[in-house]
């Protein structure tokens, strides 16, 4: 790939006679998001402005995006406010069956590599409340580990 159909990842130009349309597309997918924006080299005053505001535009969404991703992941790496275990992806359960017994279990939850959302439960009726609460702990750290 060269240098200049590097710089233009996202961006095409659209030129069509039949209809005076002349521009630059820029087309971007981030995080299952989709942006477009068409720069018509009339509005912008010349082929060169218009691609320069499309360069623009396109860089402010990435940029934008790689924030938004940054800021995900590190509120998955701390307690929040509503947090009761004190451990990051560790919570208590309970849980009433069709008949109305009441089950009670600690799980922990992480997102693998393949970013698919995976738990893991532990009952705290055969184990006891810390055991319980113990793996549970101990499973989400050696899932994140890898």
């Amino acid at each position: 790939m060269s240098d200049d159909s590097a710089n233009l990842r996202g961006i095409s130009r659209l030129e069509q006679e039949s209809s005076g349309t002349y521009g630059w597309q820029v087309r971007i997918q981030r995080n299952g998001v989709r942006y477009g924006r068409f720069f018509s080299d009339y509005e912008w005053g010349g082929t060169q402005k218009a691609l320069n505001i499309a360069l623009q535009y396109r860089d402010r969404v990435i940029a934008h995006q790689e924030r938004v991703s940054q800021t995900s992941v590190r509120a998955h790496e701390t307690v929040g406010a509503r947090n009761q275990s004190g451990v990051v992806g560790v919570t208590r359960i309970s849980q009433r069956s069709a008949k109305g017994i009441e089950y009670h279990f600690w799980q922990a939850s992480w997102t693998d590599q393949d970013g698919n959302r995976r738990t893991v439960r532990y009952s705290v009726l055969k184990l006891g409340e810390e055991k319980a609460f113990e793996l549970a702990c101990v499973a989400r750290e050696d899932a994140l580990k890898g």
